[in-house]
């Protein structure tokens, strides 16, 4: 029991003072950065799935690969 009290204890003293805490600046900064990223991401992944047809069976998501194939068909 002592271990764990002694690990405990050391945890504590190591998040209080050896832990560099980002600033509320730097927070802000990085949650921008990670929302743009996001955003990034999720568009291409929807345009890869209306250019290249995620659902056939949808005519929104028949994809332009899709119309064109119809089109020669």
């Amino acid at each position: 029991m002592e271990n764990i009290k002694g690990y405990l204890n050391e945890v504590w003293q190591e998040m209080l003072y050896k832990v560099t805490w980002p600033t509320w600046e730097e927070l802000q900064h990085s949650a921008m950065i990670v929302i743009i990223a996001s955003l990034l991401i999720a568009l291409t992944v929807f345009l890869m799935d209306f250019f290249f047809g995620a659902q056939p069976e949808n005519p929104f998501f028949k994809g332009l690969l899709g119309w064109l194939y119809s089109m020669f068909t």
